[in-house]
């Protein structure tokens, strides 16, 4: 008897293999590397897919519009991809006669999907009929056992729903950009690549409209008044915001020789409780906060702890801990280690997690197996012990806080200070990713004179709203129920890599600006969050079984249908439009015949060149080293942009015959950091400029430049 099991990647294949058996023996077929043991006359062969080994393609290319799919091998599609084609000629080899098929990729509508289109289309009809399916939250021994003795049906709820999802994104997405690129060439004769989406192009869209808000926005100047006490006491006037200025002069006025007279003081106790435990959405925006990593960066890190059999499978929107994953166990473990046992062994018993309200049939919250890595790299390390320090203080004690609220006077007018101080660390104690507030309380009472040194009146203005940044961005789309918890920061990705966004706070640049400004005049469906979400909660009820695949993407066609005929009927306007905004973001600066200086493609050298927008008149063009990038700052010398470019990164002139290229970047220092008391630097990354504390990797302070600035006012 003969049974192949099917992973999702090489390293899920080894650790699946090696839980399974002490004698699984590694191999290789062409390359590939599959695993294989025999026990009590049964064979089992333990194979790997890299990733989905299958893609839709339209079944005629030279249709006008792609409605009628097919998989096909990825490496049919995309030439990098031919490695592909190893994994299924294995697969195809070892999968023919097999007897039993098991299909183990992760559990999730993806991981469904590749097992599915793998046993489908390399093994037939038949192994997915009578396949077995693995469930696991981790790749334990102990899980992947389980897994295996108790195995359960195919959910083909799931499967419909992977294909659906997929044949919704190709419809909308291929065609819809397709379209769009055509009205560009019909109306310019220029080819630009463009990108539009069932969830990229309302995201977009919700970043245009904060965009608008914060460029429409007035500000209203308004007066704090603030009083500059002995043992360094700063106190508020109540009135708060003061809308009148010739009313905070008389403030000031009614203060002018006066003390500060304790009216009342008031102490309360607060309780915090602990930190829900981690699904991903909350794991991305914490170690955002924490380490600035990215969303996608985040993700790629807690995909291959998990892979590593560290912590359990991170595409989860669980907040919660069942008693059947094995606390006790689990922290027996971590306990091996001496800097977990210290935090562990204050731990109250009988342990009870502090779970959220957030469920997922599929998986439990994001936590530790209790499996000490060997090596980790530095930011796999921060990571995992994020991880690791979350799910030990979700089962600590509630935290106190101690708030003291003072009332003073100072003639006849009212002011207030509080101090806050914990009086005990609880949870807080475990977790030492989150700033404590313990504060000095000054020693006084009610009646006590304090001598005042300064009043102050502080002229401020009202803020705009602020800009999103990764993590906010992606709490926003699960707050409107676009996308999914595995997509958000894949689709946040295309944005930037399109050239649409820019900056860690993001900004959105005249082409993404301009692309949404066009499609709400000529095509509003295209952005409607309204019928992305429809669609979202379609596919939640095909695997419910509340609908059919077939019902949910013949509505997708129509609503796509209707989209390009709108597109259609205005392509002329629409495509020059979208090409002006295209040129105008393009500008870098300005030649010295006055024209603009334009970031151009040539597809013969494929590299991109700086060229004159006056070109023939002016045949200025200027070299751009591979991954160089244009800067806002331009060469004392002749004021031509500068360029950086090269790792480490060095700064130079657009032209080369300037001299003033070579020189590596020395960061400007603007302050010190508030965390280590170093330099802190101007420095550039993917995101623009921001300020960063020159004692990294060690300290990871940043700050964006739009934080700074309103810290400075405020």
């Amino acid at each position: 008897m003969h049974e192949v099991i099917i992973c999702e990647k090489p390293k899920s294949s080894e650790k699946i293999a090696q839980a399974l058996s002490p004698h699984a023996e590694k191999k290789t077929y062409k390359k590939v590397a599959y695993w294989e043991f025999e026990e009590e006359g049964k064979k089992t062969t333990v194979l790997s897919a890299v990733g989905h080994l299958y893609s839709l393609k339209p079944l005629n290319s030279k249709n006008e519009h792609f409605f009628d799919l097919e998989w096909i091998p990825l490496y049919d599609i995309d030439k990098k991809k031919s490695y592909v084609k190893d994994y299924v000629n294995a697969i195809k080899k070892f999968g023919k006669g097999a007897d039993i098929f098991i299909h183990a990729c992760d559990y999730d509508i993806e991981g469904t999907l590749i097992g599915y289109n793998a046993l489908k289309y390399i093994c037939g009809d038949k192994s997915v009929e009578n396949a077995l399916r693995m469930k696991f939250s981790t790749l334990t021994k102990e899980d992947v056992l389980n897994a295996y003795h108790k195995p359960i049906d195919l959910d083909f709820n799931q499967v419909d729903s992977g294909i659906a999802r997929h044949v919704l994104d190709f419809i909308f997405g291929v065609n819809i950009s397709k379209a769009l690129m055509k009205s560009v060439r019909e109306s310019t004769s220029r080819f630009i690549k463009l990108s539009a989406g069932r969830v990229q192009t309302p995201t977009l869209s919700i970043l245009v409209d904060r965009e608008k808000e914060i460029r429409e926005f007035v500000p209203v100047p308004y007066w704090m008044i603030k009083a500059l006490l002995e043992e360094g006491i700063v106190a508020d006037n109540k009135k708060g915001k003061i809308w009148d200025k010739k009313e905070a002069e008389a403030v000031l006025s009614n203060c002018k020789g006066n003390d500060a007279v304790v009216d009342h003081i008031k102490l309360l106790n607060t309780t915090k409780k602990p930190p829900f435990p981690f699904d991903l959405g909350s794991l991305q925006s914490e170690a955002y906060g924490v380490f600035g990593f990215s969303p996608k960066r985040t993700q790629q890190i807690a995909q291959n702890l998990y892979t590593e059999g560290y912590t359990s499978y991170p595409r989860t929107s669980s907040q919660k801990l069942p008693k059947s994953i094995g606390y006790e166990g689990i922290l027996e473990k971590l306990s091996k280690d001496s800097a977990f046992k210290k935090q562990i062994n204050k731990l109250p018993t009988p342990l009870k997690p502090n779970e959220g309200k957030k469920k997922d049939e599929a998986h439990p919250s994001i936590h530790p197996t209790g499996v000490l890595p060997k090596k980790l790299s530095t930011d796999d390390r921060k990571l995992y012990e994020l991880i690791v320090y979350r799910f030990i203080s979700v089962f600590g004690e509630d935290a106190t806080l101690e708030t003291m609220k003072t009332e003073l006077k100072i003639g006849e007018e009212d002011f207030l200070f509080r101090r806050k101080r914990i009086s005990y660390m609880g949870w807080l104690e475990h977790y030492p990713f989150r700033k404590v507030e313990n504060d000095e309380f000054p020693d006084i009472k009610k009646g006590d004179r304090l001598k005042v040194k300064k009043i102050r009146s502080e002229e401020k203005e009202t803020k705009p709203p602020a800009r999103y940044n990764e993590a906010s961005l992606i709490r926003e789309l699960e707050k409107r129920g676009l996308g999914t918890k595995s997509t958000r920061a894949d689709i946040i990705a295309i944005l930037y890599d399109r050239k649409y966004i820019y900056g860690k706070q993001i900004t959105v640049n005249q082409l993404g600006e301009n692309i949404i400004d066009t499609l709400r005049e000529y095509s509003p469906q295209i952005t409607s969050e309204e019928l992305t979400r429809q669609f979202e909660n379609e596919l939640q009820e095909i695997m419910a079984a509340e609908i059919t695949k077939e019902n949910v993407i013949d509505d997708a066609k129509k609503e796509v249908i209707s989209i390009l005929e709108d597109v259609e009927k205005s392509k002329l306007k629409i495509g020059q439009k979208i090409y002006d905004a295209y040129q105008e973001s393009r500008i870098v600066g300005e030649c010295k015949c006055k024209g603009n200086l334009v970031l151009k493609y040539s597809p013969r050298n494929k590299s991109t060149f700086v060229g004159c927008s006056n070109y023939p008149d002016c045949k200025a063009t200027y070299s751009l080293p591979r991954g160089a990038s244009v800067l806002k700052t331009t060469c004392e010398k002749c004021s031509l942009p500068l360029i950086s470019f090269g790792k480490p990164r060095q700064r130079a002139c657009l032209d080369p015959k300037c001299g003033q290229d070579g020189k590596e970047t020395k960061p400007e220092v603007v302050g010190k950091c508030p965390e280590c008391g170093k330099e802190l630097l101007k420095r550039s990354g993917r995101y623009g400029e921001f300020i960063g504390c020159s004692g990294f990797p060690k300290c990871r302070f940043t700050q964006s430049l739009e934080e700074k600035e309103a810290n400075k006012s405020g």
